[in-house]
């Protein structure tokens, strides 16, 4: 290299001037920024340590306070005054004996053990307080439950009466304040949480209630009750390179003296060095720039100027935007350009919001990568800040709304129906989108009121799989390692469902759970009974103790038990009220117009309080926001839990609360499903729609038809109760058939409703071909 050469490369004196305050201010923030995350991550560890400290200060008191009154009721029960009432039959003399020796009670009773009479009188009697009573005589001791009641929340106790033979039941109501005094005086840091919780109601909350969507991951359960105290701290702190914060103030320290160093140091002689002089007769950076600001030539600026661009012609079939999602057939209705109009209409409506980040998420099917190319672009375009979670079933899409803490989601999926379909499911500010709110993203699109950002949204890739199989395994888990087939139909949930219910502790034999979207083993709908053979066969081939299928999406669940009998969702319901209200009583169970008779009667025995209503996965998760249900479920299979979930539907975390269930329950699968209330009823029928709108006909059905001695139900359709059976007409919201459904106690009742609705269907449209 020639002199001339070296002398291009070495630097003039501003140069390393410039050069070596650039290497302090870095060594200078980065050690701020070690030392500030270390001190902070200090301040967290402290106050995280005070809030443990303090729920279990919170979960001793509780647990003692709560052991408390059970032995004070069986001694109650057991005095004199009590004992000698119950001998003689006067359950009143002995329930005054009861509030004359405990006398702060609100209410005290004693029943028969039958309960026939708090049956008969329901709703009066109060589904809380039968409840607790079912539950103190199926665990023959004394039961403490909080429930609600008319006069607001109360500490309910009931206990079988002591002998050789139950005969009645003592039961009595006690203020609240007995249960949450250990949590309402517990010592609480600012920006802390904590909150006494009985299934997925708040008892008591204290604190920054903005923290109590991740309480559960510190909640401690109280000990013999369904209670726990549920706690939280802030996130984590960002600390460089994950250490703790001692290490990181350390670290964050001695970058800052070599900051100084260099300044002080280091720089006065290398400019020395350069320059051939003195320390002393270098000039600074300030002086330098002084020096030289005569000789910069002024930059011109650069003007930025917004042209408007013009919109490639889109055309919007307004037929894909149905009752509770969007969906379509790709390459007719649905392309990359329409996805990317729907994105930004989405955009615009969070824009209205004031919502600004959203999760995106996609099926299997091979129109997925295109759909989220575009529908990404759209969210973009109108400011929104995108997180691409890649290809999950829908159910990881919801998980991420409340996870990523974003409230906003879109899961790119076409469900259960064929490989050329595709579809959003939506959800915006917490509510998955229907009826006028789908409406209303066409409406934006077709009126151009469509928001275009100044600076497009942000986009991130993140996978979360791991956090959502972790969320489930860290709940629920197994003792005994039952042996499960999973069928997912390749779709979604192929990979993550296994993985979940390994996790749990079961033993897992995946079928047909490589993702494929042209789903070249059998369509991904467990409702349909064809779809289930593969699976019927490995179960009984295996002798496995159950068989899992899932739909295209992850959304739904389809049980085979090892005997090969379909357990429909309906009855599935039943297993997972009576298992919720245990330890909710009271609490509100939705179910869809499709699903059995039995099922209310099922649930108001375990003390809870149905509701039917119309079916659709938004329509039902709206329901439940406004009644606070615990738990919802659609003859489709899709299962709904609030109670120590998230109240969406997830096809993947049910089978892990069914597997769950019929570990603790000591019998066998077949065993736990032979015990639930059955007849005679059959699958979904569906039926190819009158000129291809099946909403139009269901109206004309209902206009025309006439069924004598029945009850009429307009909910969703038209349903047709008798004392022994009932049958439904309604309109698919997803394609352009009719869905019909039947079932009765026996099988002339069968015979006779379906040929009930023959006569009536025929008479509003003859010649309409019926598999019955």
């Amino acid at each position: 290299m020639s002199d001339e050469d070296k002398r291009k490369l070495q630097l003039d004196p501003a140069q390393w001037a410039r050069l070596l305050a650039v290497i302090t201010l870095f060594l200078l923030v980065l050690g701020l920024w070690f030392a500030i995350a270390g001190g902070r991550q200090l301040q967290a560890d402290m106050r995280l340590d005070s809030l443990q400290v303090a729920r279990d200060d919170a979960v001793t008191e509780t647990q003692r306070n709560l052991q408390s009154f059970r032995r004070k009721f069986s001694a109650t029960l057991a005095s004199p005054a009590v004992a000698a009432a119950l001998k003689t039959g006067d359950n009143a003399a002995a329930s005054r004996a009861i509030e004359a020796a405990w006398p702060d009670l609100m209410r005290s009773e004693v029943w028969p053990a039958d309960l026939q009479e708090r049956y008969a009188s329901l709703p009066a009697s109060g589904f809380g307080s039968l409840a607790v009573g079912e539950a103190a005589l199926a665990e023959g001791k004394p039961v403490a439950r909080i429930i609600s009641t008319a006069g607001g929340e109360r500490l309910a106790l009931a206990a079988p009466a002591a002998g050789p033979q139950v005969q009645v039941l003592g039961y009595v109501e006690l203020p609240l304040e007995r249960a949450t005094h250990g949590v309402a005086a517990a010592r609480l840091s600012s920006g802390t949480y904590l909150s006494l919780r009985q299934g997925a109601r708040d008892v008591l909350e204290r604190g920054d209630l903005t923290l109590k969507g991740s309480a559960e991951s510190l909640a401690a359960k109280v000990a013999d009750s369904d209670l726990r105290v549920a706690a939280a701290v802030p996130d984590d702190v960002l600390v460089p390179l994950g250490l703790g914060a001692i290490a990181a103030i350390g670290t964050g320290g001695i970058l800052l003296l070599a900051a100084l160093g260099v300044w002080l140091g280091v720089r006065p002689r290398m400019l020395g060095k350069v320059l051939g002089a003195d320390a002393g007769d270098v000039q600074t950076l300030a002086e330098l720039q002084l020096t030289q600001a005569e000789e910069a030539q002024p930059k011109p600026k650069r003007e930025i100027t917004d042209s408007a661009t013009a919109k490639a012609s889109v055309v919007i079939d307004r037929s894909i935007f149905r009752a509770y999602d969007i969906r379509g057939v790709m390459g007719q209705t649905l392309d990359a350009g329409v996805a990317e109009l729907i994105g930004q209409a989405i955009g615009s409506l969070m824009h209205d919001k004031g919502l600004e980040d959203i999760v995106v998420g996609r099926d299997g099917r091979l129109s997925g990568p295109e759909l989220t190319e575009g529908l990404i672009t759209g969210l973009r375009k109108a400011g929104r800040n995108v997180i691409d979670i890649g290809l999950v079933p829908t159910p990881v899409v919801y998980f991420g709304c409340f996870h990523l803490r974003t409230g906003c989601g879109v899961a790119i999926t076409g469900s259960h129906n064929p490989p050329d379909y595709n579809g959003f499911k939506i959800v915006v500010g917490g509510e998955t989108l229907s009826g006028a709110a789908i409406t209303d993203l066409h409406a934006r699109i077709a009126e151009d009121q469509l928001l275009e950002a100044d600076s497009r949204g942000t986009l991130d890739e993140r996978d979360i799989s791991d956090d959502y199989v972790e969320r489930i395994a860290g709940d629920i888990q197994i003792g005994q390692r039952l042996k499960v087939v999973v069928d997912a139909g390749n779709g979604a949930a192929g990979v993550i469902g296994p993985r979940v219910l390994e996790a749990i502790g079961a033993e897992v034999t995946p079928l047909f759970c490589d993702i494929d979207g042209t789903f070249p083993n059998h369509h991904p709908d467990p409702s349909d009974p064809q779809n289930l053979t593969a699976l019927v066969q490995m179960v009984e081939r295996l002798e496995a103790d159950i068989g899992i299928a899932f739909d295209g999406d992850g959304d739904r669940l389809g049980v085979i038990t090892r005997a090969g009998k379909n357990i429909y969702p309906d009855r599935l319901l039943m297993l997972f009220a009576a298992d919720v209200l245990q330890r909710n009583p009271g609490a509100v169970i939705v179910y869809d117009v499709k699903c059995t008779g039995r099922l209310p009667a099922h649930i108001l025995r375990h003390g809870g309080s149905p509701l039917m209503w119309k079916t659709g996965h938004s329509l039902i998760k709206a329901k439940m926001r406004e009644t606070e249900a615990e738990l919802a479920g659609e003859m489709s299979g899709h299962f709904f839990f609030a109670e120590r979930w998230y109240g969406f539907d997830d096809g993947i975390y049910a089978a892990a609360r069914l597997l769950e269930i019929l570990d603790g329950s000591g019998y066998t699968p077949d065993e736990v499903f032979d015990a639930l209330p059955d007849g005679i009823s059959t699958p979904e029928i569906k039926v190819e729609a009158p000129d291809g709108d099946p909403h139009a006909f269901v109206e004309r059905f209902r206009s025309i038809a006439r069924f004598e001695g029945a009850r009429l139900s307009t909910i969703d359709g038209l349903r047709v109760d008798w004392p022994d059976g009932w049958g439904l007409v309604r309109a698919s919201n997803t394609t352009p058939v009719l869905v019909m459904r039947f079932d009765a106690d026996s099988n002339p009742a069968m015979a006779r409703i379906q040929q009930a609705f023959r006569e009536q269907l025929l008479a509003v449209q003859p010649g309409m071909a019926l598999p019955f």
